[in-house]
């Protein structure tokens, strides 16, 4: 397309869960609901479209060793632009990725800086390794470094007690996070586990990863405090692997980490029938490959979560949550088009007709 060229989406633009148009413009690389005048070189799109989907819990440039190059993250980016995935919160990682928001071809992304974890309590080469008596400073830093966000490592195996626990003390998080929100980051926090739970949400956290420790008796406080989960559940359905490999070394880790596992589903449904808030992310980039949004949402799915509500914590819902738009009229035109109706099969997802970002058909 060229610059002065117009997109012509035709079919069933989902712009909301119940809000369903039959076309959009893209004039400038902006949605438009409105034809434009005089308009000649059109190109048409047919299709269901949706908002460009979210991955609210992704690693660009980072793998399971460390930071990667340049040439690395460009793929896993374009992996993930691939899958319909325009729009990432980048949960943690040690790479300068800064370099991405000036393609206009590649998905906006969201930072949480790099991770901060308690020395020798989190994966190799992956966070700031720190003491509770510096945790303030480098949740400053790194709010500072980030995009209105902040990543903790919450919980992590203790190789003492052979079981996961929490990393830091009650009131280390409570000073870290409110000097987070004093700067304006929200703050979010790696936890499988039970019992690091209450203290990170009584502190003021805004969001917690994976959490798979969410029981009956904390399901209401996250509740009340509006706590959001991002359950990552195509990574948790490698803990029985982990645990397996663990079983020598951390008989009590390894027995703990199955559990969690076997009542993922159950943590998810009953978080949701809460009225917790619940989004789509894959953890991609650490040992998980990218492209795995569709998987995500069909996981939430099995979950017990409602297919139309399992595609708002991907697009309308998360994007609404992370304050980006969706399709607005004058919004950037980042959309994905499908064949079918997502809202009667989420299954469609893994299969995008086309995707549009800035405004530009790029797959």
């Amino acid at each position: 397309m060229s610059d002065g060229a117009v997109l012509h989406v035709k079919g069933r633009v989902l712009a909301g869960p119940d809000d369903v148009r039959d076309e959009l413009w893209v004039v400038g690389g902006r949605v438009s609901y409105d034809r434009p005048a005089g308009a000649r070189d059109i190109t048409t799109v047919t299709g269901w479209a949706l908002p460009g989907l979210v991955d609210a819990h992704c690693h660009v440039g980072l793998d399971a060793h460390g930071p990667v190059d340049a040439e690395t993250a460009e793929k896993q980016a374009l992996t993930d632009r691939e899958a319909g995935t325009l729009l990432i919160r980048d949960a943690g990682s040690p790479s300068d990725t800064r370099w991405i928001d000036e393609r206009d071809d590649l998905p906006k992304i969201i930072r949480a800086g790099r991770h901060i974890a308690r020395t020798r309590r989190y994966i190799r080469n992956y966070a700031w390794e720190i003491e509770p008596d510096d945790l303030v400073a480098y949740v400053a830093q790194e709010a500072r470094r980030g995009d209105g966000w902040v990543k903790l490592v919450g919980d992590w195996i203790d190789r003492d007690l052979g079981d996961l626990a929490p990393c830091w003390p009650r009131e280390a998080v409570e000073a870290a996070i409110a000097e987070a929100h004093r700067l304006g980051a929200r703050v979010t926090a790696h936890c499988f586990a039970e019992n690091s739970l209450r203290d990170l949400v009584e502190a003021g956290i805004d969001c917690i990863e994976h959490a798979t420790g969410l029981t009956d008796d904390l399901i209401p406080l996250f509740a009340e405090r509006g706590v959001a989960i991002v359950p990552t559940l195509v990574n948790i359905a490698t803990f029985p692997r982990l645990a397996d490999g663990g079983e020598q070394k951390f008989p009590r880790w390894s027995a703990h980490m199955r559990r969690l596992h076997e009542r993922r589903y159950d943590t998810v449904r009953a978080a949701y029938d809460a009225g917790i808030p619940v989004f789509v992310g894959t953890d991609a980039g650490g040992s998980l490959a990218h492209g795995l949004v569709a998987e995500e949402v069909a996981e939430l799915v099995t979950a017990g979560i409602p297919p139309v509500a399992a595609l708002s914590a991907t697009s309308w819902g998360a994007r609404a949550w992370l304050g980006r738009p969706g399709l607005e009229e004058g919004a950037p035109a980042d959309l994905v088009v499908y064949e079918a109706d997502p809202r009667a099969d989420v299954r469609v997802l893994a299969g995008p007709r086309r995707v549009v970002l800035n405004g530009r058909v790029v797959e």
